[in-house]
């Protein structure tokens, strides 16, 4: 498991690139269709809507990924905590304010990338 994350970390940072690298490409396609014939604009307008499907795919596999790996984060968190209150019972409400602690730490990551998608989606 510890040697997933850094994969799944690599491909979300990887697609992210990829969108910025399309958006350059998009921006650089927009300079050329400008000094361009007006035959050319319907090649540019392809070239548009792959950009805006590779933004699609690259947000939906970044929020998928990091949900998924939220999903996990918190399960074993939650089992963990299980574990140790049957273990020492009279530490049960540390140890869960602890794991809330925990957890709303995990959620704020994911609420992160969920940000980071809808950006990559509307200003990139």
């Amino acid at each position: 498991m510890k040697r997933i994350i850094p994969f799944l970390m690599a491909i979300a940072i990887t697609l992210a690139m990829f969108t910025v690298y399309s958006t350059n490409v998009q921006a650089s396609q927009t300079e050329a269709a400008s000094h361009e014939e007006v035959s050319n604009i319907a090649e540019d307008t392809a070239g548009n809507s792959q950009v805006i499907s590779a933004k699609a795919i690259a947000s939906a596999i970044v929020v998928g990924l990091v949900g998924t790996g939220g999903a996990l984060a918190m399960g074993t968190a939650i089992g963990k905590c299980a574990e140790s209150m049957a273990r020492q019972p009279e530490m049960a409400n540390k140890i869960n304010s602890t794991m809330m602690l925990g957890i709303v730490f995990i959620e704020t990551a994911i609420i992160y990338a969920l940000v980071i998608a809808i950006l990559i989606i509307f200003v990139l």
